[in-house]
């Protein structure tokens, strides 16, 4: 008799089928995953967070412009205050995670950045509306960025499913941002698009709790 030309296989058991997710089985198909609970919060957060950057690259210069009277080759001073401020928080934002914690990042940076917003739209003077504008970029510095880790040990949502969600939802606030504040201050003026911006802002703060006290793995 001769031998089998095939090794001999390892009985499966059902500690094997339990250990491989579906997505590594053949012939499963993954399945879509819809943003739910505290992933879509923190979705509709990064949005807002997403929407005041894209505003401010589309619209301080030509709210300076006009508000300020600066001439359009000085006017992008504001963005460039805006993300100079943002740089040096991002490059703080670990410590100051480690020492703060997520929920006081969160809420506090949505606060200040409210607080910047609603302070260049009133600003009497154009170095009061560049150092609210420095103000804003400080704030939204660490927002998403701390979103993103709070959602990397949620176990609402396999995480990948989580990450792609809140990233989709997120960049929606890029996209429709400038439009939206376009139509809002065409009918009702620039200075009520950012106080709308700005009311956004306290609703993150708002939220931050639910967001940084989601349950964790492990």
């Amino acid at each position: 008799m001769h031998a089998s030309r095939h090794p001999p296989q390892k009985p499966t058991t059902a500690h094997d089928g339990a250990a491989r997710p579906d997505a590594a089985r053949p012939g499963v198909a993954r399945r879509l995953m819809l943003p739910r609970g505290v992933v879509l919060l923190a979705g509709l957060m990064c949005c807002a967070a997403f929407l005041v950057e894209g505003a401010m690259l589309d619209w301080s210069a030509i709210f300076l412009s006009s508000a300020h009277h600066l001439p359009p080759a000085r006017a992008g001073g504001g963005y460039v205050a805006f993300c100079a401020a943002m740089v040096l928080g991002r490059l703080s934002g670990d410590a100051v995670v480690r020492r703060m914690g997520d929920a006081w990042v969160i809420g506090v940076g949505a606060a200040c950045a409210a607080m910047g917003l609603a302070l260049v739209v009133v600003a009497p003077s154009l170095w009061v509306a560049l150092c609210a504008l420095a103000l804003m970029g400080a704030g939204c510095a660490n927002i998403v960025p701390v979103l993103y880790g709070a959602m990397g040990r949620q176990r609402i949502m396999p995480v990948e499913a989580a990450i792609s969600g809140i990233t989709i939802i997120g960049y929606a606030g890029i996209l429709i941002g400038p439009a939206l504040i376009g139509l809002v201050a065409q009918y009702s003026g620039l200075p009520m698009a950012f106080a709308m911006l700005a009311a956004m802002l306290v609703a993150v703060a708002a939220c931050a709790r639910a967001v940084a006290g989601a349950p964790r793995m492990g």
